[in-house]
């Protein structure tokens, strides 16, 4: 029998299905049984998306398939009145009615053949949670895939260290996601449930971003006798000059060996946001304006199921023909997934127009990348907060409060200008360079992270 196993139940979103299964390689790696399940769909996304990982890692980790009732998969609503992607709710409904038999029979299945099981969910998952408690030989940890910061806020004490000593405009997640959604965490997914269910918290976040933050949420569960681990960041450390040696790369990294260091602006709004068709024109207009090299991801929100059969033509055709022709030279757009990690790696790439998602937040961080913040909706504008109030590493181009409007090409203009070629934008450039370092060695031998994640193994391992 062996002694420890893992099983990871991430939450069906981009952003989560992709945190989870990097930990997941980095612990099976490490040489530990690791099970990753999900519906078909998001096993098949998650694996076709994950970046910085060879084949050989991903046979590491088994891969299960959770059952899950069949959902409306619709495509998003850019013109929406809220930015929230509401289009997935359907799926999200039929994951949190249907995924907890499934996950149940499994953990059940992984535990009869281990001494001891670990499980790991999504902190959305409550019902993972519980089903590992309900285990006799298990344990379950919550495994937090947001700014630890953004947590702070609901607990005692916490918004008063943001506002009162930072000087941080803390805003409660709720308002700034649709008030069904907020009804359906509250009351379907029952995340409230998840931590004091747990055994402690992982968290994808690094001392050297948030050490402070995480201290407070550490002191917060230890009075419950519940463990914290900061193990961030998540994704994989790449060597870029290593990783195009005798291998085919997409034409993005082929275009970006072509140009000078730190001259490239890389603008991806991620996979739960869709731009209306009059912001895509103000934003094209205002990096043509700028005339400064760019690569721009302009694809829409993921639909529930990304493989689902859809032949209509892409509502940004004639745009593309047009605009593609004009940027020749200066620019690349790109249409489908985008190698990010690579592109945020790349020493041509000086900055990150971004929603800021965490995903992404943590990966520019993770390569010494400056922020131009747009964010959209959930946990983005504090991470807006957090990159350009208090890391001091980006500058807001749009607050969340005028998601309804369109911003003009000129105000975007002057805030790229402001980031590529002033000296205020130098400055954060460099700030984010040694930001990245240090971010870079928590994760390294004897770094914070690195020991955080050496220690979450040793517990069970000693508990054999």
């Amino acid at each position: 029998m062996d002694c420890v196993a893992v099983v990871a139940v991430p939450f069906p979103a981009q952003g989560h299905l992709n945190q989870l299964l990097h930990l997941s390689l980095h612990l099976a790696t490490a040489g530990l049984p690791v099970h990753y399940a999900a519906p078909a769909e998001h096993v098949r996304q998650a694996r076709a998306r994950v970046h910085g990982w060879d084949d050989d890692a991903l046979r590491r980790v088994t891969f299960h398939e959770l059952a899950i009732s069949g959902y409306a998969s619709p495509p998003p609503d850019p013109a929406a009145d809220s930015p929230f992607p509401s289009h997935l709710l359907p799926l999200w409904e039929a994951f949190i009615a249907d995924a907890p038999a499934a996950v149940a029979a499994l953990i059940r299945g992984v535990s009869a053949s281990h001494r001891r099981v670990v499980v790991v969910y999504d902190i959305i998952n409550a019902f993972a949670a519980e089903e590992a408690a309900r285990l006799p030989n298990g344990e379950g940890f919550a495994f937090h895939c947001t700014a630890a910061s953004s947590s702070v806020g609901h607990m005692d004490g916490g918004a008063q260290l943001l506002r009162d000593v930072h000087g941080l405009d803390y805003v409660p997640f709720h308002n700034f996601v649709t008030e069904e959604l907020a009804e359906f965490m509250a009351e379907r997914a029952r995340v409230r449930q998840t931590v004091p269910s747990s055994a402690g918290m992982l968290m994808n976040t690094s001392r050297p971003l948030e050490g402070e933050f995480i201290d407070f949420i550490a002191g917060q569960l230890a009075a419950g006798g519940k463990k914290v681990f900061s193990i961030g960041p998540v994704n994989p450390m790449l060597d870029v000059s290593k990783l195009r040696q005798g291998t085919a790369q997409p034409e993005c990294l082929d275009w970006l060996d072509m140009q000078p260091a730190a001259s490239v602006l890389y603008v991806s709004f991620g996979s739960m946001s869709s731009l209306r068709a009059e912001q895509i024109e103000e934003l094209a207009m205002a990096l043509h304006g700028s005339k400064q090299r760019f690569i721009w991801v302009l694809r829409d929100a993921d639909r529930g199921n990304v493989f689902a059969d859809d032949s209509r033509e892409s509502r940004h055709a004639k745009f593309l023909t047009k605009f593609t022709k004009q940027i020749e030279g200066m620019g690349l757009l790109i249409t489908e997934w985008a190698p990010q990690l690579e592109i945020l790696a790349h020493p041509s790439t000086a900055a990150f127009m971004s929603h800021c998602g965490w995903n992404s937040t943590m990966e520019s961080m993770t390569y010494g990348k400056p922020i131009l913040a747009w964010p959209m909706h959930s946990d983005q504008p504090w991470d807006a907060e957090l990159v350009c109030k208090y890391l001091k590493v980006g500058f807001l181009v749009r607050p969340y409060e005028k998601h309804a409007e369109v911003i003009p090409a000129a105000s975007i203009e002057q805030m790229i200008e402001k980031m590529m070629v002033s000296d205020e934008g130098l400055v954060v450039r460099q700030r984010a360079v040694e930001l990245g370092e240090a971010v870079r060695a928590s994760v390294a031998a004897g770094g914070s992270s690195q020991k955080d994640i050496e220690g979450f193994h040793c517990s069970h391992h000693k508990m054999n």
